[in-house]
């Protein structure tokens, strides 16, 4: 199992890499919503703001108000899927992590990737 620690720095590294994207890409595909990870090993939720294309406001709470964007996995899938030794699209098949969105939101997201 991963540390609160290394998730904390999985999540920042997906946080760089939203930052690269461009500016007007992450406009254009992401309006403002609250977004999660809950992670189901640790019983944690990292929770945080997408405002204007970044995500801001970090934090975590253990049980928390639902964010509009949640991803559930564990400790372990989040590391491997960020160090990209899991697939988004197997771990999501597999039933390995789950991702609750609005359809809308799921397409926005997608134009990201």
């Amino acid at each position: 199992m991963a540390t609160e620690d290394e998730c904390r720095v999985a999540i920042e590294s997906l946080i760089k890499r939203l930052d690269d994207v461009d500016p007007d890409v992450r406009r254009g595909h992401m309006p403002d919503r609250t977004i999660g990870c809950t992670l189901l090993d640790l019983d944690l939720t990292f929770l945080g703001r997408l405002e204007d294309g970044h995500l801001v406001d970090l934090h975590t709470v253990s049980n928390g108000r639902e964010p509009q964007i949640r991803l559930l996995c564990t400790s372990d899938d989040l590391v491997a899927m960020v160090d990209g030794n899991l697939k988004f699209a197997h771990a999501w098949a597999t039933g390995r992590i789950h991702l609750d969105a609005s359809l809308r939101d799921l397409l926005r997201l997608r134009g990201l990737a």
